[in-house]
């Protein structure tokens, strides 16, 4: 398998090894260090691009718009094709009459034409409405073809809530797995094993006879160093096996299955075409080493991993339906709608997932495409609810329920805890950018699978004697969270018991207490935590296996917060004659409150990772179902991205976009330079004239002497050689396709037939071989700015159309062309980056 994949990237190598030009055709830069020729001695024998790998056999993700081939449309077309050959008169090819197949549709690794797309539902929406006046059939089909966007979205929200409760499940069984088995079916998770047992205690209720530990099983004790040595070694033995089936099934089927997947979908709504990044094999192999990944204890979540399923379920899903498998910018709506969907099944939190969609990931996010989001992500929760993949029959992943009310004057320690998420997230990013470039320069990132092993192995071995290291991390902030109670026998909980009734409050809560061995005990592990969940996550993220990033952000803003909060207490118990306390928190009252403060601390970390803010706080408060803390937690996000902005206005997926040079124009980054058209564009002072096609008077020949010439991706027409006025803008595919079927298909075609992009063709000799007219295939309105357009506005024009080049004139005259690669050099050059790193165009 992996000599197969080598073999084909050699032969897709020599075709895009090219030098870039103007509008570089699928935007491949030479300069760029993650495309390299795999040596013998590699380990991974693929492209690699930061954190994940290109696999160009896979072409299941954006099929070509229109089915089959040349040879499948002719034998369609026999009858024309009879009119052409045959004895029937010579029939001149127009495209737009008679349309080709492949005419329109898109490359690998290039930009869609946003306004194109558009353009093109309108027609098929205005045609399909005025045929559903004519007959009663065109007004089903039209009822049948609104609907179909709705339809789709409950397919969507099936598929991922179903895939989501499948994860959790299998995940969850998996990570006890390490540590025991159930005898009375091993099918069933610890929890599950231990439900109808009639001899669990209230100090050990996790013990029964029906589970064993592997060292009962191996050693027959479950006591003593011996059981301890056995239950260590199993636990790393599973925890490597189960990475190792990661990173192997990974590299072997489905090389986009890596990462977390957010940066690429970004990306991917942008306008991107990334093929099989969303396809059938990416979503199986994905939701396979999901499960994998997760249950090995790394440092990661499967948050962002599903994200990139529910957007593999939606795309899968659209060629079910014409109106979004023929149409780019209705698919991307499609997407937008399953990212929310995504979250949505992760944390059980709907609106929040509409509003992740909407802030972070989505580039064109219309009124329809909202409403839509919610039906999905409702779909997806009710799904998953109905699943019940957390058995405590609640759709969110951590209920928590706070009674003491917070205080004015804790804000304060909030805003202390919004800080630390903001130094910690830009902390981070820088980090883990550093170390994914070093991954991706140095020889460590031709050794995936040992990668991941080690990791793997110093994870386990370091995470196992520490228990709030050794539980997942879902576990351990759920833990975390936790509210202690009259019945909670958590470590966390270890306070001194009250001396008198009177301490103990009303509806099984306790009041403000001296912290116990128990208690100390727990907070020296929580700090050994911090520090190694702070340290490994850097080096965990990115690797060759599915990584989530929200779990290990809000684990270790967690733990800071209940170190903080338990601070917060014991000083407000042993201090309550202190001004700042007087009167809020008096002897014998429940005042602090540690698990709310580890709430807080897990919304700033990670939105200082993140930089998320609106969508962050839904996302919490549906989590817990703390609706009265939504000031603090708001406070706190804010905090966390002031502060984590002024060390860098990026979060962490656009620094991967940026690290893995796609063609993304940041939404939020403002253009601040007082740069014109002029100094963009191509070609620049010095380079060769422009390559452009004229209307009538270049013959087959000459076009395909001009395109074999260059590698561009699209050529300007204008009126003559001599004028250079403007008429359109025709595609380098288009003209291929177009010029190969009318050889096949138009009698007397020949490299001297003229190409004629008019309505009207130019008087010729009676001896002239027939023209060829491409009038269908070119863009008769291109979008064009003259050459002292502020830059400002054109990269406003480029963000809010969606364009893939702009041409500039002047007075009519055809100067130069801005392709979207342009502009983000443009902008690298500006922040003093490396402009060779964007990959595409």
């Amino acid at each position: 398998m992996f000599q197969f994949f080598s073999r084909l990237y050699r032969n897709y190598a020599l075709v895009v090894d090219r030098a870039p030009g103007l509008m570089e055709n699928p935007g491949y830069s030479s300069g760029f260090d993650g495309l390299h020729h795999p040596s013998d001695d590699d380990d991974d024998e693929m492209v690699d691009i930061a954190g994940a790998t290109l696999d160009f056999s896979t072409t299941d993700d954006v099929p070509p718009l229109s089915s089959g081939g040349y040879d499948e449309y002719s034998a369609g077309s026999s009858s024309r094709a009879a009119g052409m050959n045959g004895s029937g008169p010579t029939k001149l090819v127009d495209p737009l009459e008679d349309p080709l197949p492949g005419v329109g549709t898109y490359e690998d690794f290039n930009t869609i034409d946003w306004v194109r797309e558009k353009s093109k539902d309108r027609d098929r929406h205005r045609e399909i409405t005025n045929k559903s006046r004519e007959s009663t059939v065109a007004l089903l089909h039209s009822v049948s073809d609104a609907f179909s966007g709705w339809l789709l979205m409950l397919l969507v929200g099936l598929m991922a809530g179903s895939l989501a409760g499948g994860i959790d499940i299998a995940a969850h069984w998996m990570t006890d797995l390490k540590e025991g088995v159930c005898l009375i079916g091993f099918w069933f998770n610890h929890e599950h094993c231990c439900w109808t047992s009639n001899e669990t205690t209230f100090q050990e209720r996790d013990s029964c006879p029906q589970w064993k530990s592997w060292a009962e099983l191996i050693a027959g004790t479950a006591q003593g160093p011996f059981a301890y040595i056995v239950n260590y070694l199993m636990y790393i033995f599973w925890a490597l096996l189960f990475s190792f089936l990661a990173v192997t099934l990974v590299r072997a089927f489905a090389p986009y299955a890596c990462g977390s997947g957010i940066p690429e979908i970004k990306t991917i709504l942008s306008g991107f075409i990334i093929r099989g990044y969303l396809g059938k094999w990416t979503l199986i192999i994905k939701t396979i080493t999901l499960v994998l990944a997760v249950s090995s204890g790394l440092s990661l979540g499967k948050e962002g991993p599903l994200v990139h399923v529910a957007c593999c379920c939606a795309n899968i899903l659209c060629h079910l339906f014409t109106k979004y498998r023929k149409n780019e910018a209705k698919r991307r709506e499609v997407l937008s709608a399953a990212a929310a969907v995504g979250v949505s099944v992760a944390f059980g939190a709907p609106i929040g997932g509409v509003l992740f969609s909407l802030e972070e990931v989505s580039y064109y996010f219309p009124l329809k495409t909202l409403w839509r989001s919610f039906f999905a992500a409702l779909v997806a929760a009710f799904t998953l609810r109905s699943i019940n993949p957390f058995g405590n029959s609640r759709l969110v992943l951590f209920y928590v329920e706070f009674h003491a009310p917070w205080h004015l004057l804790e804000l304060a320690p909030f805003i202390l805890l919004g800080i630390f998420g903001g130094l910690w997230g830009a902390l981070f990013i820088k980090a883990n950018i550093a170390w994914c470039r070093m991954r991706k320069t140095t020889r460590l990132g031709h050794y995936p699978v040992i990668e991941v092993l080690l990791v793997t192995a110093v994870t386990a071995l370091i995470a196992f004697p520490n228990s709030y290291t050794r539980m997942s991390g879902a576990e351990l902030i759920s833990e975390l969270f936790n509210d202690c109670s009259l019945l909670d026998s958590s470590q966390l909980c270890g306070y001194k018991q009250p001396v008198n009734t009177s301490e103990t409050g009303v509806d099984n809560n306790l009041a403000d207490r001296p912290a116990g061995a128990g208690l100390y005990t727990a907070l020296w592990q929580l700090a050994l935590a911090l520090i190694f969940k702070i340290l490994i996550t850097v080096i965990t993220f990115g690797m060759k296996v599915p990584s989530g990033l929200f779990i290990p952000s809000m684990a270790v803003g967690a733990i800071a917060g209940r170190l903080l909060g338990v601070g917060m207490e014991q000083l407000a118990y042993y201090n309550h004659d202190w001004l700042i306390f007087r009167g809020w928190c008096s002897p014998g009252a429940d005042c602090i409150t540690p698990g709310l403060y580890a709430m807080v601390g897990a919304a700033a970390c990670l939105g200082g990772v993140t930089r998320m803010t609106v969508s962050l706080v839904v996302i919490m408060f549906e989590l817990t179902g703390g609706l009265e803390y939504i000031v603090p937690l708001m406070a706190a996000t804010m905090t966390s991205k002031w502060v984590a902005d002024a060390f860098g206005r990026e979060g962490i997926y656009e620094a991967h976009i940026r690290l893995n040079g796609y063609p993304f124009l940041e939404p939020k980054e403002e253009f601040e330079h007082s740069s014109l058209a002029v100094d963009v564009m191509r070609p620049r002072r010095g380079d060769p004239a422009l390559a452009v096609l004229t209307q009538d008077s270049m013959t087959i020949g000459e076009v395909e002497t001009l395109v074999e010439s260059t590698h561009y991706s699209g050529f300007p027409v204008v009126v003559s050689q001599e004028s250079q006025r403007l008429v359109g803008f025709v595609l380098r595919r288009d003209l291929l396709i177009s010029i190969d079927n009318a050889r096949k298909r138009q009698d007397g075609i020949v490299s001297a037939s003229l190409v004629v992009f008019t309505e009207h063709c130019p008087a010729q000799p009676p001896e002239a071989p027939p023209p060829l007219r491409l009038r269908g295939i070119i863009d008769l309105s291109p979008f064009t700015v003259t050459d002292h357009t502020p830059m400002d506005i054109t990269v406003d024009i480029f963000r809010k159309l969606g364009l893939r080049q702009c041409l500039v004139t002047h007075n009519g005259r055809l100067l130069g062309i801005i392709t979207k690669k342009d502009i983000l050099k443009h902008m690298a050059q500006i922040a003093n980056r490396d402009p060779d790193s964007i990959l595409f165009n």
